[in-house]
């Protein structure tokens, strides 16, 4: 394995949080509203409009990831994904004309969009979970070798 230095584990930290603020954000800010207001409400877009963040921790993890030899296909192929998706979705979004309302939230380019946000929030979640076993493959204690003559 390679690097499991402190500077390996802080980019882990941070990167690991960065990427799951957009997806644990409005779920909490949604039970949040449960329990205040006895309402609920689910802002599908807030992963969309965090993903700076969501890019910050991902390009962190994957240097953490590259330091450490460990999950780097995973966390890799998470942020190209994410990043794809999501530009691909508004891509489509201004070109259709949904970005812009010329065009009825409805039909084939609508659900199109809305696939491309929820694969790109999947590619989060998968990310988060290799920023998880990443952390645990760099905390994990060696154990030392038993074996018998």
């Amino acid at each position: 394995m390679g690097k499991k230095g402190i500077l390996t584990k802080i980019l882990a930290i941070a990167g690991t949080t960065l990427v799951w603020f957009p997806i644990l954000a409005p779920v909490l800010l949604s039970v949040a509203l449960i329990i205040q207001e006895r309402t609920f409400r689910f802002d599908y877009l807030m992963p969309a409009e965090l993903f700076p963040s969501a890019l910050v921790g991902g390009c962190l993890l994957l240097w953490a990831a590259l330091r450490a030899h460990s999950r780097r296909g995973l966390i890799g192929w998470g942020l190209g994904v994410a990043a794809g998706m999501l530009i691909g979705g508004q891509a489509l979004a201004v070109v259709t004309g949904l970005a812009s309302g010329e065009i009825e939230p409805a039909g084939l380019w609508w659900a199109l969009v809305v696939a491309s946000l929820a694969v790109y929030s999947l590619a989060l979640v998968a990310m988060g979970v290799g920023g998880v076993l990443l952390l645990r493959d760099l905390f994990q204690v060696p154990r030392p070798r038993t074996g018998s003559l």
